[in-house]
């Protein structure tokens, strides 16, 4: 591979102007397939063969009356005073004009809704009334010797229905459409698909259509279903990241070109690998994260590959080395870390595919391509800015001590006592920042994260203070009855059903749904007293389906929102155990082949382990339990997204590894030709850390840029993948790892001669090509050792 890669290099370098326009071609045509065949971006999470889905397509089937998708709409006066009459007609009006929306098959008037229901419940009591009337009647006939059975008998059957009817009212009393001071009203508006097929398009329709109407002293506020969407995806704090990033290549660097080089090359690499990703959201489910998480990781690793690169042909170059031929050995060796790097990166977010979560593979998959590109990116591209570059890859002073010799202080091994301290404050600092994640609970989006001045915050915050948090978690809950019931028994059975429902503590308020024809098959919709994100609502989903089957054999099934998403919680929670054990396993074997060690490799993964675990404690500390909120925009404190432990497992060991390759290959290299276990330690981090230092400084800007992103499912990913480098970079990596193998010594580099002689030898940073350069042809092994721990 080292070869092959220096001829790239090379070449690249000798044809710039060819390579940077095969590349603007590919990022225009990726642009243009995105643009005419892309699709559209789910906001909803489902994976299929859970309960929730198989219940979801029974309905269907039975009752299809109540398939399709819905959204909320939220109308409130402005100054919390009671609708007036001609606000309710402009409501009223308004959604009537959307009903005319092709996509749209009805809109619920909160008004007319509200007075049928409070009719009904009027007629009850007025038939209740008449019938006290009609049984004092019947009993001042039957004193006078008349004959009342029949009568009498008919007037119990009336009775009896109206005492189900009254109660199955009562169960149904807590759901309202207007609220009971009158200044709100929830109108429901259904579509004839699920809106996550809905296209932008298609829901900004609705929102227009509504807008446009006059609505004279109201405001109308619209679901996450309507109004979730990727236009905040490169925001003024991701803007801020990237500039961060410079700032560090310029202090680096000392010069603008070198400086702004890496850049350049990121930000065309994550153009091609996004547009390129989304011109396949036609053919495949993608959520509108993916995109962003597309982004993020192809800016982090595209400027740190080309760093890498950079900063081995800036080295060489002081060294005296011709351009071309530096740039072809920058790419053959630091070209084929990156190579080698980027491959775990993208093995690690591949392997969320094992997870078995659809739409969590497609995340991993599209990460990964995006990662690949970056790749790509640093071994062509970089090598061709650098051949315009010239000799201005070095700033003036650099370049006036061009061939200098560089004398470095002796290498000493560090001292017992630092590394014993340095070893057990390490473990027991991030031991502390992990203690939150024992508490760590896991959700999906419901409103409560997206920012507060956003329609659909004050659509959830406003249903919940107005008709009750649980009407954001409406369930609905089947119940298949052991046989028809026909008409007549139609009011006994939903009775019987709800009731049972309705004995939970968690549910507020039960009402009927639907029924098949027959009445063999039911529906309601159930309200939960809290969120749908509180623990109580997700009890009460398991404790409804263990009811089933009831007494009388009615089994009973559980969907909705709600349901879907307890359900996809719990899937991910059963996937991260074995994903992680994956992860775990492929580190162990990635490092066991690169380093030749079985000591090493297990301190690394452990390392890895910790510092995860670290980040997922910022995490919760932060967005879980309100620390530091203010600072962040955490405004309502939630459970975190629930695919985010696994997404923060993929991700931070592929850069995990990254950072133990750079810091330890120079290790080993040392080790191997003649230091002492000890001294190599000591050579390996100075010789590497200025640049992983540099390399991690600049991902925490990046990552740490989409913590104040406006879209709230991305923030707390750019707050776990910064705090995960953080930790893992200069704690674990810089700290923890180099005092751990002092500690052990010789013992660091030990391997059993069997698995020793059945291991591939892989020349992760092409150590054979640099041998072969006549620059690097250096007698004394230990400058041989030097030289090799500086390729980074």
């Amino acid at each position: 591979m080292a070869p092959l890669l220096f001829r790239l290099g090379r070449g690249s370098a000798r044809r710039p102007l060819t390579v940077i326009v095969l590349w603007l071609a590919v990022l225009a045509v990726a642009g243009g397939a995105y643009l005419t065949v892309g699709g559209k971006l789910a906001d909803s999470f489902s994976i299929p063969g859970l309960e929730t889905e198989r219940v979801a397509n029974e309905m269907a089937t039975q009752l299809p009356g109540l398939t399709g998708g819905s959204a909320r709409v939220v109308f409130h006066t402005d100054d919390g005073t009671p609708f007036t009459p001609a606000q309710e007609a402009q409501i009223s009006a308004a959604l009537d004009a959307v009903t005319r929306l092709d996509t749209v098959t009805g809109a619920l008037d909160p008004f007319a809704m509200q007075a049928q229901q409070e009719q009904q419940a009027q007629q009850l009591q007025d038939s209740a009334d008449q019938l006290a009337a009609a049984q004092a009647d019947l009993d001042a006939a039957a004193e006078s010797g008349a004959d009342v059975t029949d009568a009498r008998a008919e007037l119990n059957a009336q009775a009896q229905h109206l005492a189900l009817g009254t109660e199955l009212a009562g169960y149904a009393s807590g759901i309202r459409t207007v609220s009971s001071d009158h200044s709100a009203a929830l109108a429901a508006i259904s579509f004839g698909v699920d809106t996550y097929e809905l296209t932008p398009t298609d829901k900004q329709a609705v929102i227009e259509t509504i807008s446009s109407m006059p609505l004279d002293g109201v405001t109308a506020d619209f679901s996450a279903e309507l109004t979730t969407d990727v236009s905040g995806v490169l925001g003024v704090g991701e803007i801020a990241g990237v500039l961060i990033a410079f700032v560090v290549l310029f202090l680096m660097m000392r010069a603008f070109w070198p400086a702004v080089q890496p850049l350049i090359t990121s930000v065309l690499g994550v153009g091609v690998g996004v547009a390129t990703a989304l011109a396949f959201s036609g053919v495949v489910d993608m959520q509108s994260v993916t995109p962003v998480l597309g982004v993020m990781l192809g800016l982090a690793v595209g400027i740190d590959y080309s760093l890498f690169i950079l900063n081995r042909h800036r080295t060489q170059l002081r060294q005296g080395m011709d351009v071309l031929e530096s740039i072809g050995l920058a790419n053959g060796t630091a070209g084929n870390a990156v190579i080698f790097a980027a491959s775990t990166v993208m093995v690690a977010l591949l392997a969320l595919n094992v997870t078995g979560v659809p739409f969590l593979g497609i995340m991993g998959t599209v990460a990964a391509f995006c990662v690949a590109v970056a790749a790509l990116s640093a071994i062509t591209l970089t090598p061709a800015i650098l051949g315009l570059m010239g000799m201005r890859a070095l700033g003036r002073k650099a370049r006036a001590h061009i061939g200098q010799a560089h004398t470095e202080a002796p290498v000493r091994p560090m001292r017992r006592t630092t590394t014993v301290l340095a070893s057990i404050g390490s473990v027991a600092a991030l031991l502390v920042i992990a203690i939150p994640s024992l508490s760590m609970r896991l959700g999906l989006p419901d409103g409560t994260q997206e920012p507060q001045d956003s329609t659909q915050y004050r659509a959830h915050q406003m249903v919940s203070t107005a008709f009750g948090p649980g009407l954001n978690g409406t369930m609905l809950v089947t119940a298949t009855l052991p046989g028809p019931v026909g008409e007549d028994g139609l009011l006994a059975a939903q009775v019987r059903v709800a009731s049972v429902l309705a004995a939970n503590d968690n549910v507020a308020a039960v009402a009927p749904a639907g029924q098949s024809a027959d009445g063999s098959y039911l529906a309601f919709q159930v309200v939960p007293a809290d969120g749908p994100s509180s623990v109580g609502t997700q009890n009460l989903v398991h404790e409804l389906r263990d009811l089933s089957p009831l007494d009388d054999g009615t089994v009973l099934g559980v969907a909705g929102e709600a349901s879907g998403s307890i359900d996809v919680i719990e899937k991910l929670n059963d996937a991260l155990p074995l994903y992680l054990a994956v992860v775990v396993a492929l580190s162990l074997v990635i490092l066991i082949i690169v380093f030749r060690s079985l000591v090493v490799p297990v301190l690394a993964t452990a390392g890895f382990v910790l510092s995860l675990f670290g980040s997922f404690g910022v995490v919760t500390a932060v967005y879980q339990w309100g620390w530091a909120s203010s600072f962040f925009g955490v405004h309502d404190p939630s459970p975190l997204l629930a695919f985010l432990p696994i997404l923060l497992t993929g991700i931070l060991f592929g850069l995990a590894m990254d950072y133990q390759l750079f810091i330890t290959t120079g290790m080993r290299e040392a080790y191997v030709h003649g230091l002492s276990a000890r001294h190599a330690v000591v050579a390996g981090v100075r010789h590497g850390r200025a640049v992983v230092t540099a390399a991690a400084i600049i991902m925490i800007s990046v990552f740490g840029g989409f913590v104040f992103s406006d879209l709230g499912m991305v923030r707390p990913i750019g707050m776990g993948l910064a705090v995960g480098v953080l930790l893992d970079a200069f704690v674990v990596r810089m700290v923890l790892l180099p005092s751990l193998m002092d500690l052990f010594g010789e013992a660091a580099w030990w391997l059993p001669r069997w698995l020793e002689r059945i291991l591939p030898n892989v020349d992760v940073e092409g150590a054979q090509l640099e041998r072969a350069h006549p620059l690097h042809q250096v007698a004394d092994a230990t400058d041989v050792a030097d030289a090799a721990a500086a390729t980074v």
